[in-house]
């Protein structure tokens, strides 16, 4: 008897055990019973349970936990061409979430991975139809919101069949492809090196031209100088030949001795000159002379 008892116990824990469940925060859940999706039956609305503890049959019913909270898919960058049939690189991003529990659960199997490449096969149509429709002007430009939100109308229609809610759709960031993007800078460089020669030139130019006008005006100046200084130079002469002129008129003889012996210290200056000269010539008159003052 106590052995029955033990095994009643045992059992109706089991089936206690198998018939309570827990839904997490940010989770909802569905039961699945004989294969279907679980519905009220006044309503026809599936049942969903929110966060807590619920209960379910035993060995019939299965639990499906979902994500209720809404998630990001953020893949590679894709490719898409626009309206002037040049290719762009695309970087965007989805937030989606859950709206359809019972329709998610039956289009994807409760996959994230499979639901997320449909999600993302839907969401680039749409991006691919706006691109295709504007020129990279026009993207660029200030359309990219109008762009953004008519693409996320578009996948939010085709995204009912998936019980998916899109919550919006962003473009990151927009790109060239490498190949066009390099001859891009190329031409860039081109065009920035030949502006750079041409302020090269000009600058070369304006030099050559401030230095023939800092040279002329130098020769100017140097003429000027040159002129001032012969003017100089020639009143200088002028003023000591009138010093001598007054000289030699108040004492002519005087100023002769000076000037002879001016010639004798020149002439004597060097013991290695040689002077050929007759001793009674008038070089010598007076050192021939027996006074300063003796005429001959």
């Amino acid at each position: 008897m106590k052995n029955l008892l033990i095994a009643v116990v045992v059992v109706l824990g089991i089936l206690a055990s198998g018939s309570l469940f827990i839904v997490n925060e940010g989770e909802k859940a569905i039961v699945i019973q004989f294969g279907k999706v679980q519905r009220d039956a006044e309503t026809g609305d599936t049942n969903v349970f929110e966060p807590g503890l619920h209960f379910k049959l035993p060995f019939i019913d299965s639990v499906k936990h979902l994500d209720s909270r809404v998630q990001t898919l953020d893949d590679v960058p894709d490719r898409f061409v626009t309206s002037e049939k040049k290719d762009l690189i695309v970087d965007s991003y989805v937030k989606w979430r859950i709206a359809d529990f019972a329709r998610y659960y039956l289009s994807t199997g409760a996959n994230k991975l499979q639901a997320e490449a449909l999600l993302k096969q839907k969401v680039n149509n749409g991006l691919r139809s706006e691109f295709g429709a504007r020129t990279i002007s026009q993207i660029v430009s200030g359309e990219r919101s109008a762009l953004m939100s008519q693409a996320m109308e578009q996948a939010a229609t085709s995204t009912d069949e998936l019980g998916i809610e899109i919550v919006d759709v962003r473009v990151k960031q927009i790109n060239l492809p490498t190949e066009v993007s390099n001859s891009i800078f190329q031409r860039m460089r081109a065009e920035r090196a030949a502006v750079a020669r041409e302020h090269r030139s000009e600058g070369q130019e304006q030099a050559e031209v401030i230095r023939a006008d800092i040279d002329a005006k130098v020769t100017v100046m140097l003429a000027d100088a040159e002129r001032n200084a012969r003017q100089v130079r020639g009143e200088g002469d002028a003023m000591a030949a009138q010093i001598y002129a007054e000289t030699y008129s108040k004492n002519a003889e005087f100023y002769s001795f000076l000037r002879s012996m001016d010639a004798y210290r020149a002439s004597f200056n060097s013991k290695q000159d040689i002077l050929v000269i007759e001793p009674e010539s008038e070089f010598f008159r007076f050192m021939n002379a027996k006074s300063g003052n003796e005429k001959r």
